[in-house]
């Protein structure tokens, strides 16, 4: 079991999150400046960067944030909302 990247919202029934740093706002951001899938959040401290300042990496999420993750990076993919440089 991962001791990382716990999501105690999913957990207890919560909706997804959408907020900034979360697992379904970095899919999102990722798609829309075309950066390809690289699933990852922000969380930790309060305050920091994203809403909290420990950056966490595919092999430190639960299966659910991979999969809100992916739900952001597809959803703005289908809207084809993407950044004109």
């Amino acid at each position: 079991m991962k001791q990382l990247g716990i999501d105690i919202e999913s957990i207890v029934g919560f909706p997804m999150s959408k907020h900034h740093g979360s697992p379904y706002d970095r899919g999102n951001a990722d798609s829309y400046y075309q950066r390809g899938s690289r699933p990852h959040y922000y969380g930790g401290e309060a305050g920091g960067p994203y809403g909290g300042s420990i950056k966490f990496e595919q092999d430190q999420m639960t299966d659910q944030q991979i999969e809100e993750y992916m739900a952001g990076y597809n959803d703005n993919e289908e809207d084809a909302n993407f950044k004109d440089w």
